[in-house]
């Protein structure tokens, strides 16, 4: 089969590898479309793991081969496949920390060398503790392959969405407009509360809009803090959702938010920066600082029935598609988008 396989910092080859052999608990999926997330952009562009590998993991494709030992799933079944499950015993998972758990960490899903993902290739391996506790969901027919890929970003913002609690009646400032940032502002309205977007690019601004925030501003906008102040009765916002790794974004963000608010970082920043803060800030007014790390468990469905019923329009989120042969050529229109770029998606 075909896959492109990491051989090293910015090094991506397309090539032939052998068909993942299936153990008596496996499934075999064929990838029929899989997203470019930036943790894999950042995989592919850094240092970070040795090669070779075959990175992909935002996965939706057809069952093509099943272990005898395997129930429920048939040949030709339509699914999404979630290269995480949690052990569900650990303490991190009896406290809900589901996405700190080790065997969470530890990807198994793959299309060959290390485990990796595997989402970019024709086919992909789904380890049996994976198929046996819920990592693979059946996509609806009315669903298509490009929707249900969007069902673990998904979980991932909506995670994000949970854990600061955001409420009817709220308003919630979300920090970039890129297909995070969107995905964000379509949550938040799903919740019942109101999104104000900052970007750099007017496209994106304009984007934010029309995917249902109520206020798009510059981020460069020296009276952006006023402004925002002005549409929330001078109190600022109740939520900030940090979908850009820029310490400017977080100072905007603690000028912005109000006193009790919550600032959640979920874009990850590089590990060379620090943000120096007076802790007196956080104490005097109460602000909550979080993170949200990846996926969880628990919002599993829940993600798949906002996807599947069409809750958000992630169709509307949708940019660019390539052939898996020019995965190397999608990293790079991500990394330097144009102003009508946003999610991408790769088709082996």
């Amino acid at each position: 089969m075909k896959a492109q396989v990491f051989r090293g910092v910015d090094q991506l080859s397309y090539e032939e590898v052998p068909l993942p052999e299936i153990g008596a608990d496996e499934v075999l999926v064929q990838v029929q479309v899989v997203g470019l997330c930036q943790s894999d952009i950042k995989k592919i562009k850094y240092p970070l793991y040795e090669p070779p590998r075959i990175f992909g993991h935002e996965t939706a494709g057809t069952i093509a081969a099943i272990g005898s030992e395997v129930q429920k799933w048939q040949m030709g079944d339509r699914v999404v496949v979630l290269h995480h499950i949690p052990c569900m015993h650990c303490a991190y998972c009896l406290n809900e920390n589901f996405s700190m758990c080790e065997v969470y960490k530890n990807i198994t899903t793959t299309a060959g060398f290390a485990p990796s993902g595997g989402g970019f290739a024709e086919y992909v391996k789904v380890p049996g503790h994976i198929v046996r506790n819920g990592g693979l969901m059946i996509i609806p027919d009315d669903v298509t392959f490009e929707q249900a890929s969007f069902v673990e970003p998904t979980n991932c913002c909506l995670k994000a969405v949970k854990k600061a609690q955001i409420a009817p009646g709220q308003t919630v400032l979300v920090t970039g407009a890129g297909p995070i940032g969107l995905m964000f502002i379509m949550l938040v309205k799903y919740f019942g509360a109101r999104a104000i977007s900052t970007d750099l690019m007017p496209s994106r601004m304009e984007k934010a809009l029309n995917v249902g925030a109520d206020a798009a501003f510059d981020a460069r906008d020296p009276n952006l803090v006023n402004k925002i102040h002005s549409l929330t009765q001078g109190m600022g916002v109740d939520v900030s959702l940090l979908a850009v790794p820029s310490d400017k974004a977080f100072f905007q963000a603690l000028d912005c938010t109000r006193k009790g608010g919550k600032i959640l970082f979920f874009a990850e920043f590089p590990d060379e920066l620090e943000i120096p803060i007076n802790p007196n800030i956080l104490y005097r007014r109460e602000i909550d600082l979080m993170g949200s790390y990846s996926s969880s468990y628990r919002v599993q469905s829940l993600a798949a029935e906002i996807v599947f019923n069409r809750r958000i329009d992630v169709d509307a989120l949708i940019s660019d598609r390539y052939p898996l042969k020019d995965l190397a050529m999608a990293v790079d229109r991500a990394i330097t988008p144009t102003p009508e770029t946003y999610k991408i998606l790769i088709f082996p």
